[in-house]
């Protein structure tokens, strides 16, 4: 099959493009993270990406690069669907792809995460592939997590500590803080 893979960083990449051959499945990358915040840490990702695509020999499609504000308008006010939102954002543009290059299926690297929310991508997907009429290739990759990580710090990829969005780094954070004690664990409410 051929797959337009929609890739969230290298690492999550590292397990699941090897799977995927191994599969027999002929891949190319599409690179489009809008919620990734900040910048810098987008351009770390892609260039961490670019880096090992180039050594993998696999054929690249990098989406445009000012599109933070795009995710902060559609997710403002929707906090609690964001993944929902986040997810098809990434996962339209790589079925529109596939559709226009005449690729069969599209995918994402999210899948090997235990971290994100696999029936959700598993419906957006769907939904999306219902509307394009491309596949969505789904596959449970949560078994190679740890060997992607792994891999990664074999091959020295820029290993990230959350999902990309601004709300992912302030709860990574918090949590973080809270288990320091530096936090209560829940917020006082304000007196009037």
């Amino acid at each position: 099959m051929r797959i337009i893979l929609h890739i969230c960083c290298a690492p999550c990449s590292t397990y699941t493009i090897r799977c995927l051959r191994e599969e027999g499945h002929e891949l190319r990358g599409f690179f489009y993270n809008p919620n990734i915040h900040p910048f810098s840490e987008y351009l770390r990702r892609r260039a961490s990406l670019e880096e090992y695509a180039r050594w993998l020999g696999l054929e690249m499609i990098w989406g445009p690069e000012d599109h933070l504000q795009s995710f902060l308008r559609q997710v403002a006010f929707h906090e609690e669907d964001r993944c929902r939102i986040c997810y098809r954002m990434r996962l339209q543009p790589a079925a529109e792809t596939a559709l226009a290059q005449g690729y069969s299926a599209f995918s994402t690297t999210l899948l090997i995460s235990p971290y994100q929310k696999h029936s959700l991508l598993r419906e957006v997907g769907a939904d999306i592939a219902e509307e394009t009429g491309v596949e969505f290739y789904y596959r449970d990759l949560r078994s190679g997590w740890r060997s992607s990580r792994e891999e990664a710090r074999r091959l020295d990829l820029y290993l990230q500590s959350y999902c990309g969005c601004l709300y992912s780094e302030k709860e990574r954070i918090q949590e973080k803080m809270r288990k320091k004690g530096c936090l209560p664990t829940s917020t006082p409410s304000a007196k009037s």
